[in-house]
C-alpha cells in the first residue's frame, strides 16, 4: 500500500517505528502533519566566513571539506564522541560531533560543506563543536530549525521533511477557491509550505509564511462560526419576555449601572428566543458582572427553569453563592452549593433537591458536571472565568441540560480583536463603567530601596482599620532571587509586619486549607494575606485597602491589574504598591502604564502588543487551537482580512458543505480536532 500523506508516520521512507515514536512526542502522527511542523528559526548558510576571521567563542558559518576521519571513542556514560579535521584551503579545523554517530557517518572525506557552530580554540589550533550542517552542493542555504525532541537531530527532521514534501508534490493539494487566492493575493498552499521549510530566499519566506498565517486565523474564525452555527441548530427553552425583572432591581442594595442594566436586558432578549443563547459579560474587576448574573438567574426561576453557575475554584465558587444567596433567597429563590468539600450526606441531599427541581439555582466547582448530578429543568448555563476551563468540562455542563442558554463571565479584560477569535462564537456585553462610590485604586510603582517605606504606609493603614495583601512570585524559595511566600511571612512577621496578624494563602494548600484562610481573612481575624496570584481571580474583601506586590516584575498587565483589583471594593481609598528593582526599559514602560490607569482594557491592549497572545492567558488555558505561525498582535491587519473571508464564504455556504469548500472544511476540522463537529 503506498505512502500518502495521512499514512502513519512511521511509514514514511527513513522514519520507522523508533523514529515514529519520538515524531509522536511532538504531536506528529502523519506525513501531512509533519509538514505543518513549522520551523522555528533558520540557518542562513549564505554568509559563511574563513576560518581565520572565524569569531571565537560564538557561533560561525564556515565552507569546509573534510580531510580525514577518526575513529570514534566511547567514554564513561556511554558518550561517544567522533572528531575529524576539515579546511577551507587555507587553514584547518578540528570537527568534534557528541553523540550522534548519524551525522558523524554521514560526513564524507573530500567532500564539501557549509558547517554552522560554536567556534573555539585560539590563534593556532581551531575547534567546531557539533555543527549544524549541509552539503556546499545544496541549492537552499536557507535551511530550517525546528522544535525537536531527544533522539530526533535537525538533520533527520530535515530529511524526513523533504520526504513529506515531496510526497506532497506528487499529490498536490489546495483549501482555498482561487477566487480567494486571487482576492487576498495569496500563493498556493503547496506553494507555501515548501518555502516555509526551504526557502528560495528571504521574499519567498515571507510570501510562505503570510499564506499560511492568513490560513491559520481563517480557520480560527471559521470554526468558532460553524460551533455558534451548531449550537443554534438546537432549540433552548424560550422564557416568557413578560414576565419582569423590576422585582430583582428594587430590592438590590444598590442602583445598577447603565451598562449593568443593558447587559441584562440583551441576556433576557436572548433567553426569549428559542435559540440557544452564546452570550459573553465582558466586565472589568468590581464592574457588578455577579449581579447581572444573578438577574438572568432570577429570570430564570421566575420562568420555572434552574440555572447552573460553575467556578473554577472553590474560593470563588463560595463567593459566587454567598452573593447570589444575599440577592435571590429574600425574593423566594432557593440557591445551594456544590464542589468538592461538600460532605457526602450533604451532597446526596442536594442532588436530591437539584433533581426535583426544590432548587432553583446551583452553585459550584466542577462538581456540578459530575454524573450522579441530574438537573430537573436545567435552561441557563453560567460558567465564570470561561479560558479557565477546557472546552469537555464546559461542553459536560451544557449536555446536563440538552441545550440551555449559556453565558460566560470573564473580568479578563479582552482587547477586542482578541475577544473576537476566542470568543468567536459568543455574542459579547461589556460592562465598562464601575458601579457609584467605587473609587479608583491609586497605584504606585517603586524599588526595593523604598521598601520600609512601603510598609509604613500598610502598617498606617491596617492601624486605620483597613487589610492588606502581599502578593509573592513563588511559594518555596528557589535559586532565583524572587521572593517565596513561605519564608516572606516568617521574615515580615518578625520585622515590618510584626504585631500583626498575617496568614499564609498559596496553590500548593489543599481547597479546604485554603477555604479556612480565606474566610478567617473575610471576617477580619486575618489583618495581612501574603500570598501568591491564587488571590487573583474573584476574592472580594470590601476591607482590604492595600496590596503590596514583589517582584511585579514578573508578572503580566493584565494579571497585575487582576491582582490589583482584590483591592478598592469597599468604600475605603485603596493602594496597590508595585515593587520592583528591574530598571529594564520594558519594565519601566509597564510600571508606567500600571501608574497611570486602572482602564483594564487599555492595560490588555497594552499587554496584548507587549506579550502577544500565545502568553495573554499563561499556558493555553482557554482551549484554542495553538496558533503555529500567525501572531495575532502583528498580523491585526490579515486578521481583518481572514475576518471579512470568513464572512464571505459563510454567507454563501454556512455550514462549508459545497464541493469546493469540502477540503477547507476539512482542515477547519482537523485544526479544532473535531471540536466542531462534536
Amino acid at each position: 500500500m503506498p505512502t500518502t500523506l495521512f499514512s502513519e508516520i512511521e511509514y514514511l521512507k527513513g522514519v520507522g517505528k523508533s523514529r515514529g515514536e519520538k515524531y509522536r512526542k511532538l504531536g506528529i502522527t502523519s506525513p501531512y502533519e509533519l509538514i505543518y511542523h513549522i520551523p522555528r528559526a533558520y540557518l542562513d548558510f549564505r554568509c559563511h566566513v574563513p576560518v581565520c576571521q572565524a569569531e571565537l567563542n560564538c557561533y560561525n558559518v564556515l565552507k569546509l571539506t573534510i580531510t580525514h576521519k577518526m575513529p570514534p571513542q566511547k567514554i564513561r556514560g556511554g558518550l561517544v564522541i567522533c572528531k575529524a579535521v576539515a579546511t577551507d584551503g587555507r587553514d584547518d579545523i578540528l570537527i568534534i560531533i557528541y553523540n550522534n554517530i548519524y551525522g558523524y557517518y554521514s560526513l564524507k572525506a573530500g567532500e564539501e560543506y557549509y558547517m554552522y557552530g560554536k567556534v573555539t580554540g585560539n590563534l593556532v589550533r581551531r575547534e567546531i563543536s557539533s555543527p549544524v550542517f549541509i552539503s556546499a552542493g545544496e541549492s537552499v542555504l536557507i535551511q530550517p530549525i525546528y522544535r525537536l525532541t531527544q533522539g530526533l537531530s535537525v538533520n533527520m527532521v530535515r530529511t524526513n521533511m523533504r520526504q513529506a514534501l515531496a510526497l506532497m508534490s506528487a499529490d498536490v493539494f489546495e483549501t482555498l477557491p482561487p477566487d480567494i487566492l486571487e482576492k487576498y493575493s495569496l500563493i498556493p498552499v503547496c506553494r507555501a509550505l515548501e518555502n516555509i521549510h526551504f526557502p528560495e530566499s528571504d521574499a519567498a519566506a515571507e510570501e510562505a509564511r503570510r499564506r499560511l498565517a492568513f490560513d491559520e486565523l481563517l480557520k480560527l474564525q471559521l470554526g468558532m462560526s460553524l460551533m455558534k452555527t451548531r449550537s443554534r441548530r438546537h432549540s433552548a427553552p424560550k422564557l416568557d419576555k413578560n414576565i419582569g425583572t423590576d422585582e430583582f432591581i428594587e430590592n438590590l442594595p444598590f442602583r445598577m449601572t447603565e451598562d449593568q442594566i443593558r447587559a441584562m436586558q440583551e441576556i433576557k432578549d436572548d433567553l426569549c428566543r428559542d435559540i440557544p443563547m452564546n452570550r459573553l459579560l465582558q466586565g472589568d474587576v468590581g464592574s457588578g458582572k455577579t449581579a447581572v448574573a444573578a438577574a438572568a438567574c432570577f429570570f430564570a426561576a421566575r420562568n420555572g427553569v434552574q440555572s447552573a453557575l460553575m467556578a473554577p475554584t472553590e474560593i470563588l465558587a463560595v463567593q459566587h453563592y454567598g452573593t447570589l444567596k444575599g440577592f435571590l433567597e429574600p425574593l423566594g429563590i432557593s440557591v445551594c452549593l456544590l464542589t468538592g468539600s461538600v460532605t457526602a450526606k450533604n451532597k446526596a441531599s442536594v442532588r436530591a433537591k437539584i433533581a426535583s427541581g426544590e432548587i432553583s439555582v446551583i452553585v459550584g466547582t466542577h462538581a456540578i458536571i459530575q454524573k450522579d448530578v441530574e438537573y430537573r429543568s436545567l435552561g441557563l448555563v453560567i460558567t465564570d472565568e470561561q479560558h479557565r476551563f477546557g472546552v469537555a468540562q464546559r461542553a459536560a455542563l451544557a449536555e446536563k441540560g440538552g441545550s440551555p442558554h449559556k453565558l460566560v463571565m470573564s473580568a479578563t479584560p479582552i482587547p477586542r480583536t482578541l475577544a473576537l477569535i476566542i470568543y468567536g462564537d459568543l455574542d459579547i456585553s461589556v460592562i465598562k463603567q464601575l458601579p457609584g462610590g467605587r473609587k479608583p485604586v491609586k497605584t504606585y510603582a517603586v524599588t526595593g530601596k523604598l521598601r520600609s517605606r512601603a510598609f509604613g504606609f500598610v502598617r498606617k493603614s491596617l492601624d486605620e482599620g483597613r487589610q492588606a495583601y502581599v502578593v509573592c512570585p513563588m511559594i518555596e524559595d528557589s535559586e532565583s532571587d524572587l521572593f517565596a511566600v513561605k519564608s516572606y511571612a516568617e521574615r515580615a512577621a518578625k520585622e515590618d509586619l510584626k504585631g500583626y496578624s498575617t496568614a499564609l494563602l498559596h496553590g500548593g494548600m489543599s481547597a479546604a486549607e485554603k477555604d479556612r484562610t480565606m474566610k478567617k481573612f473575610r471576617n477580619g481575624e486575618i489583618q495581612v494575606l501574603i500570598c501568591t496570584t491564587v488571590v487573583e481571580v474573584g476574592v472580594d474583601v470590601p476591607n482590604a485597602a492595600v496590596m503590596v506586590i514583589e517582584n511585579a516584575e514578573r508578572f503580566g498587565l493584565s494579571q497585575l491589574h487582576q491582582l490589583r483589583g482584590r483591592v478598592g471594593r469597599g468604600q475605603y481609598e485603596s493602594s496597590c504598591i508595585l515593587i520592583t528593582d528591574n530598571t529594564s526599559e520594558d519594565c519601566i514602560r509597564r510600571m508606567k502604564i500600571m501608574s497611570s490607569t486602572t482602564d483594564g482594557f487599555k492595560i490588555s491592549e497594552e499587554d496584548l502588543k507587549l506579550r502577544g497572545p500565545g502568553d495573554f492567558f499563561g499556558s493555553a488555558q482557554h482551549g484554542l487551537p495553538p496558533l503555529k505561525i500567525a501572531d495575532i498582535a502583528c498580523n491585526t491587519e490579515l486578521l481583518s482580512m481572514a475576518q471579512e473571508c470568513a464572512k464571505e464564504l459563510l454567507a454563501d455556504d454556512p455550514t462549508l458543505d459545497l464541493p469546493e469548500h469540502r477540503a477547507l472544511k476539512m482542515d477547519v476540522m482537523r485544526f479544532f480536532e473535531k471540536d466542531i463537529t462534536g
